[in-house]
């Protein structure tokens, strides 16, 4: 909508249109990709509608294009107060204590993870696998896997592990078969990827397209225990979209009302190039060059990750 050709109209959000978001997953606005070399006709945009508050819903993609925008108001001499407001389910944005999305991402993931244990137990030495959101965070992951104590192997981007060896997860694996007769794998979409052939593509906005991580431990696994002779059931359950495009719980519902609040109350006082934030628990203001300086990781030094192998009782490391 804010370039010039672009296939979709602008929309006037009135009370009519807003009435029954709340009700809704997804975005009623859309989504997009790519597009960040077109600041200038953005701002083009806006100069011609007469917008003076640009606010910006998403991601460290979005942030990085907001940031831009307001370089470009700022050279042009212009009145316009760009604000910033988090959305990533990844949780992955530096200085906010939790993005919008996070928490509804978990409560939707719980239940394909009790799901896979099902189908696990059920099965003759039964493995359920699933697959959840987070390219370079690994904190949906862990938080599920906080959530259920079910998931026996917990595998996020920020800890490398090797398949093959004594202390491989493929080892492991078979150790947690043949004792439990059976084991429920949780795996972030980037974790493995220095196992996984490179796909050589790129996104939309540059970013590399992973090779899918859950289809080649699939293959593994059941290669793995054919040459072991070890009959296995595996079931492999794959809800990223499901969990993305899900209503908005209640606490999510209420960060989003709030934050969209203090989003109006920022640009109106002036402020601009500025990310709402939600930091110890009070809304901030953080400089958006701050917020996307660097991404948030899961430490895995740290008490989250701690309290995930405790829960699941995975080795601390699965490297030889």
């Amino acid at each position: 909508g804010l370039l010039e050709n672009s296939p979709y109209p602008l929309v006037t959000l009135n009370p009519d249109v807003v009435d029954d978001i709340q009700e809704k997953g997804g975005t009623i606005l859309g989504s997009s990709r790519g597009g960040g070399k077109r600041v200038g006709e953005i701002v083009d945009s806006l100069e011609r509608l007469n917008i003076n508050i640009l606010i910006t819903i998403g991601g460290d993609g979005t942030l990085r294009g907001a940031w831009d925008i307001g370089e470009e108001i700022k050279r042009r001499g212009l009145k316009i107060a760009v604000v910033g407001v988090p959305k990533t389910i990844d949780n992955d944005l530096s200085f906010i204590q939790s993005s919008f999305g996070f928490d509804t991402a978990v409560t939707q993931a719980v239940p394909s993870v009790i799901g896979a244990h099902t189908e696990a137990k059920a099965s003759i030495n039964g493995i359920g696998m699933v697959k959840v959101m987070g390219r370079e965070s690994g904190f949906i992951a862990a938080s599920t896997a906080l959530a259920m104590s079910d998931v026996n192997f917990c595998l996020i981007p920020e800890s490398p592990f090797d398949l093959e060896g004594e202390n491989g997860l493929l080892a492991h694996l078979k150790r947690r078969i043949l004792a439990r007769g059976h084991a429920v794998i949780l795996v972030a979409e980037g974790a493995g990827q220095d196992l996984v052939p490179p796909t050589g593509e790129k996104d939309a906005s540059g970013n590399v397209r992973f090779g899918d991580i859950g289809i080649f431990l699939k293959d593994k696994i059941e290669e793995f225990f054919r040459k072991e002779k070890i009959e296995i059931g595996l079931k492999y359950i794959d809800p990223s979209y499901i969990i993305r495009s899900a209503k908005a719980n209640p606490n999510d519902s209420i960060y989003c009302s709030r934050l969209g609040a203090h989003a109006v109350h920022a640009a109106m006082a002036g402020k601009t190039q500025a990310l709402i934030s939600l930091l110890n628990n009070k809304f901030v203001h953080v400089p958006i060059k701050e917020a996307v300086s660097e991404r948030k990781y899961v430490n895995i030094e740290g008490s989250l990750w701690r309290d995930v192998l405790e829960n699941t009782r995975q080795p601390a490391s699965m490297k030889n």
